[in-house]
Parts: structure tokens; C-alpha cells; sequence
């Protein structure tokens, strides 16, 4: 069998090494159009500040090593120009001479390219960078030969708060630039909020619902949207990737969903000898069930090593994703799983959203640092849409625990009985997982009914009123508008102030104690909801609608 692989790094040499462990008598050709045919793309930003200290960490193996190891006949600047699908071959531009190449297999990992969109003085800007391989970070570290100040963003998803991290961290001036009205689109805004909180805090200028206009002086300078100029002598484009599907359009392969390739469970696209993994193509949201792309490094290398399986005749089924991420910003990691609140709500889907805070580990052990936890589900099934994270540590390992939830098929009745190590070095004996399971059962069963931060506004219209349980020494940090002030311990003895008429909505500074306080009241005759996420919430969301004396 001789199998062709189009495409290294993530996906490809997954495929390439794990059929040669199944397939010894196999011939394996990786053909790869640029110089690296195996690096570490993910850890791209962090040699730009030096936390990565030596370039070839990134390179991750060589032509020479594969060959000596798995006896795998890697082609490096080699690209691949057509695939003649009736000829079972390929036209190949390699670094002397075009030649043709013939297959029994066909494997495509060409991944996804970075937008560039068509802005005016784009072209003519010698300072304007992606970064998606070792040839690009190559060309952005040649900038710094120069002594640049000022660096902009343009983009503010996942590598585009990675790259303003790091050229932060190298001494530069940072601004990012965000068409959307919140940093990491994929996060909800409140969620979101913190992370941009953080930023700003850092000395990194955030500019949401903006976007670059043109492109002057050989862009040293920036035009918005909004016609402010900034001055830059880096400018990083991180508006999103596109698959690309190039060559499988031009050889006649079905494509689908923002032009991502069509595979079936087993990899295979319309032609049933090519097969497809990676950034390339479009997968099945498994929360949802449709089609959609999801680019990151951990489905790509599952891809690469189930399409050999699926070559060398195991039986093996793509079974999709949910999208499971991290990305830090200086001291706090945002992280998330599955659906956002935004998507469930486009699909009219069921569903009810509860925060909650807790600690990375046991609070009286030194050193712990809190955790906001967001868990979107079905009301009635119990079913787990998504997650979400933010804190300076243990979120990663939160969302990795909701995210095998998610794929196991579990239900938040599940989660309090989730069996966790526990040491207070490590965790909790009640781990936010098990708080956010606990809340969600008593949202589901009907003990607590709460409200959201964005519904608070519209309620006071309607005349409810806001029953603040904090303590005194509380206030200090903030009030909330026209609000009723009576600390937890005092409302039993001091229910006869309140109006059981009237309809309260109940806060405290992250939730706990007014979901007691939510009891209390309900147990003597109030009608009360539970501002979800409470105080601590809404003020990284919207601190000006507080009052601060």
C-alpha cells in the first residue's frame, strides 16, 4: 500500500507515524510546502518574549529523524499543486523540478490559513505579520531588529491575546484592536469581562467594536473605523483562519460549511480513496449535532492517529467535537467547553446558565487563588451544553473534567457524584465542580430560581427590588443601585422591614449567601430570585452602573 499524505505538523505526522506502527510493509510519503514539516504552531507566541528561550523546542522532529525512526519519506518544500483523483496521482512542485505521484491512499492535512482581509494600504505595509508557522515567526522576529515601540493586535481571539501577551513581555507598547464588542468572541460577555479586565490592568489598550480602515505610511499607522490614527511599528493579524480546501475544491471533493472538506465518520470525502483530517475539515459539534470547523491541535493529532486506524482496517469512527480550549493573559487562563450561552440561545434551545466561585484549592491552605465557573444546561434533562473558566489557576482542570463530562454523556445530577483527589495542596473536599452541580440541581429542582446579570436592569424597571446580604464592610467596594441593605445574619430578626407585596431579587458578593438568604425569605412567604453570579459578577461586567462612596 503506498499512502500519500498531504500536510505535517498536527495531523499529518499523527497519521504518518501511527500507520507506520500498524502498517510496516507501507509506503508513507509526507509531502510538506513549507520547510517545517513537524513544529509545535501552538507554542509559536511564547518565543516572541523569550518564554520559550531556544527556537528549536519548536521544531519538533526532522525529515532525518523520521526517516532513521518510522522509515517515513518526509518531503519538505514540497507543494502539492492538483490532485488527479481519476489518475490516482498528484502534481508536486519540489525544490528542483515538478513531478507526478501516484497513491493507493490519499491523506489531506493541509490545516487552515490565517484571513487576511483586503484593507486599503495592506499591500504596501512591510510591517504587517500573521502567525501561523516557523517562517512567519521567523519574519516577525526580524522586527525587532529595529527596536519597534508599538505593536497593535488586530484580533482578539485566542492567539491574538497570546501575541499581546508576549509583546508585552518584550518591552512593547500593546493595543488590540476587536471588531466585536468584547475580547474572545467564543466566551460570553461577562466571562470575557475579566479577561479584558486583566489586560487594561496590565497596560495593554483594549479597543472593542473597532476595526482597522486603511493602512498608512507603509503602515506606521493605523486608521480605524472610528477614524482615531494609532501609531505602530508591529501590527499582528489574528482576525481568524479559513480551511484551506483549495485543492480539494479543484480536484472535484465535496465541500461544506465555510468551505471546510466533507468527510464521513471514517475520514473519507466524496472520493472514497482521499481522505481528510484536521483544520481542513468540518466536523460535528457533538453538543448540537451540525457541522462546523474546529481548529485546535488535540482533534487534529486524534484525526491524524484515527484515519491510519481507518486506512490499516480498524474500525474506528470520527465521533466529532465540542471545542474544548485555554488561552492566559498574564496572570488569569479563560477556558471553556461546548456551546456558549449566545449559541444555545440562537438555537432556541432550553436552557438555564448558573456562576459560581470557588477556590483552585482548599482556601485555608496558603496560596489559593478563586475560580468563576459558568455551566449552561437543559432545565429538565439536565443535559450540559458548555462551560466556562476564569482564574489565575486549577481552571484548565475544571473544564477538562466538564469537557469529559460533555463526552461521557453526563448530566449535572452527575456531577456532585464525581469522585475527585483531594489534599489541600490540591483541591477541595467540595470542588467547583461539585458547587456547580450542587446549584444546578436546586435551579433544575426548583429551590432557587435566579436572574442574570444582563435581566437586571429590565427587572428594576418592572419595579423589583435588589436585597443586598453583604456586610457592612462590604459596601465599600461598591452598591448596587437603589438597593435594600440587610446582612445575612440580621434577616431573620429583620424580616418585618421587608414587603411581601413586593418582589425582591437577592445578592451577596458571589452567590452563597444569597442563595441562603434566597431560602429564608421563600421559607416566610417572599417571592425572591438569586442574582446569578451576584455581586463579584456584576461588577466585571458593569462597573458603572454601581455606586461607589
Amino acid at each position: 500500500m503506498k499512502v500519500i499524505i498531504i500536510g505535517g505538523v498536527a495531523g499529518g505526522m499523527s497519521a504518518a507515524t501511527r500507520l507506520r506502527r500498524l502498517k510496516e510493509d507501507a509506503e508513507i510519503i509526507v509531502l510538506e510546502k513549507g520547510p517545517n514539516v513537524s513544529f509545535a504552531n501552538c507554542g509559536l507566541p511564547y518565543y516572541i518574549s523569550g518564554e520559550i528561550a531556544n527556537r528549536d523546542q519548536l521544531l519538533v522532529q526532522t525529515p532525518e529523524k523520521l526517516k532513521a525512526r518510522f522509515n517515513i519519506d518526509v518531503r519538505p518544500n514540497n507543494e502539492v499543486l492538483q490532485i488527479l483523483p481519476s489518475k490516482k496521482s498528484v502534481l508536486i512542485k519540489g525544490e528542483d523540478e515538478n513531478y507526478e505521484e501516484t497513491y493507493d491512499k490519499l491523506v489531506l492535512s493541509p490545516g487552515a490559513a490565517p484571513i487576511t482581509p483586503s484593507i486599503p494600504g495592506i499591500e504596501e505595509s512591510s510591517n504587517v505579520h500573521t502567525l501561523r508557522n516557523v517562517t512567519d515567526l521567523d519574519q516577525i522576529m526580524e522586527e525587532f531588529n529595529d527596536e519597534p515601540k508599538n505593536a497593535t493586535v488586530v484580533g482578539a481571539g485566542f492567539i491574538g491575546l497570546e501575541m499581546a501577551e508576549n509583546l508585552h513581555n518584550r518591552g512593547l507598547n500593546v493595543t488590540i484592536v476587536e471588531k466585536a464588542p468584547q475580547v474572545l468572541p467564543t466566551l460570553d460577555e461577562e466571562m470575557a469581562a475579566f479577561m479584558q479586565n486583566e489586560l487594561t490592568s496590565q497596560g495593554v489598550e483594549v479597543m472593542t467594536s473597532n476595526s482597522v480602515a486603511a493602512f498608512k505610511e507603509k503602515g506606521s499607522r493605523l486608521v480605524l473605523e472610528d477614524e482615531q490614527e494609532l501609531p505602530t511599528d508591529i501590527t499582528i493579524l489574528s482576525i481568524g483562519i479559513q480551511p484551506e480546501s483549495k485543492l480539494a475544491k479543484e480536484a472535484g471533493l465535496e465541500t461544506g460549511f465555510k468551505s471546510g472538506i466533507v468527510v464521513n465518520d471514517n475520514y473519507q470525502t466524496s472520493d472514497p480513496d482521499i481522505y481528510a483530517i484536521g483544520d481542513a475539515i468540518t466536523v460535528k459539534q457533538q453538543v448540537t449535532g451540525e457541522n462546523t470547523l474546529i481548529s485546535l491541535a488535540s482533534p487534529a493529532n486524534r484525526q491524524g492517529r484515527q484515519v491510519a486506524d481507518v486506512i490499516a482496517g480498524l474500525p474506528r469512527k470520527n465521533q466529532g467535537s465540542i471545542g474544548t480550549a485555554i488561552v492566559r493573559a498574564f496572570r488569569l487562563a479563560a477556558a471553556s467547553t461546548g456551546l456558549n450561552e449566545r449559541t444555545v440561545k440562537q438555537k432556541g434551545l432550553s436552557a438555564e446558565v448558573i456562576h459560581v466561585n470557588g477556590q483552585d484549592h482548599a482556601s485555608y491552605y496558603p496560596g489559593s487563588t478563586g475560580i468563576t465557573l459558568k455551566l449552561i444546561f437543559h432545565p429538565e434533562t439536565g443535559k450540559i451544553y458548555g462551560a466556562q473558566a476564569i482564574g489565575q489557576k486549577g481552571v484548565d482542570k475544571r473544564i477538562d473534567i466538564l469537557a469529559t463530562a460533555i463526552k461521557g454523556g453526563l448530566t449535572i445530577e452527575d456531577l456532585p457524584e464525581l469522585e475527585f483527589t483531594y489534599s489541600p495542596p490540591f483541591g477541595s473536599a467540595k470542588d467547583p465542580v461539585h458547587i456547580a452541580g450542587y446549584t444546578a440541581l436546586n435551579i433544575m429542582e426548583g429551590l432557587s430560581h435566579n436572574i442574570q446579570w444582563y435581566e437586571l436592569e429590565d427587572a428594576f424597571a418592572k419595579g423589583k427590588i435588589l436585597l443586598d446580604v453583604r456586610s457592612d464592610a462590604e459596601l465599600t467596594s461598591g452598591q448596587f443601585k437603589n438597593s435594600t441593605h440587610i446582612p445575612l445574619n440580621e434577616l431573620r430578626n429583620r424580616l418585618f422591614e421587608l414587603d411581601k407585596n413586593k418582589k425582591y431579587i437577592v445578592s451577596c458578593h458571589t452567590g452563597l449567601r444569597s442563595y441562603m438568604a434566597e431560602r429564608i425569605l421563600k421559607q416566610n412567604g417572599f417571592q425572591v430570585e438569586n442574582l446569578d453570579g451576584a455581586f463579584a459578577l456584576y461588577k466585571a461586567v458593569r462597573p458603572e452602573k454601581l455606586i461607589y462612596e
